[in-house]
């Protein structure tokens, strides 16, 4: 115990782990480009951060030896995962081996490699960063945006350790009801 905050001077990682997982969110890979490979990693810590002027964020840890190579350049794109791509999710969360091999990809207007079929894109330039004890806080410029028409799919989500569905848009597809919404999680 801290005798000048009262606060328990141990803290249990594993619990604050468990406990972040019961935050839902969306998957993405954050994509760019290093001496002419492409070169990316699976990201759930993305957000907007300003409309004007138009600012989005991701989280990566600092021990990542994927982002300084990214880093380099200056740019990244963050392609949001849709529901039926959590084997790209995986294999961009794996280190060590070849997360481009078999993947189909376009570049960007800036040439940074956009991922086939994703839900969409946003194409960066690291406007700040941040370190934030293991981890980097990376602001990014959007300079480029991924097509108007949205594709008729869902997006992939992560929850409490494992991919969901999402069957809002599914339902309301269906039914146009207002019957409400629901997820359906699976084994990651």
């Amino acid at each position: 115990m801290d005798d000048t905050t009262g606060r328990s001077t141990e803290f249990d990682v594993r619990r604050f782990r468990n406990t972040l997982a019961k935050y839902a969110s969306g998957v993405t890979v954050i994509s760019g480009w290093h001496g002419g490979e492409p070169v990316g990693f699976t990201c759930q810590s993305f957000y907007s951060v300003s409309l004007e002027p138009p600012l989005v964020s991701f989280s990566v840890t600092t021990s990542s030896t994927t982002y300084p190579r990214l880093r380099a350049s200056g740019h990244f794109a963050v392609n949001v995962l849709a529901d039926d791509q959590r084997e790209l999710s995986d294999k961009f969360a794996r280190s060590g081996t070849d997360k481009w091999s078999g993947v189909s990809w376009s570049p960007s207007p800036r040439g940074i490699p956009v991922i086939d079929g994703t839900l969409t894109w946003l194409d960066c330039e690291i406007w700040d960063e941040h370190r934030a004890g293991d981890h980097f806080i990376v602001v990014g410029h959007v300079d480029a945006l991924g097509p108007r028409e949205w594709p008729d799919r869902d997006p992939l989500i992560f929850y409490d350790s494992t991919y969901c569905h999402l069957e809002v848009r599914s339902r309301t597809r269906m039914a146009r009801s207002s019957a409400g919404s629901r997820s359906t999680c699976g084994s990651a």
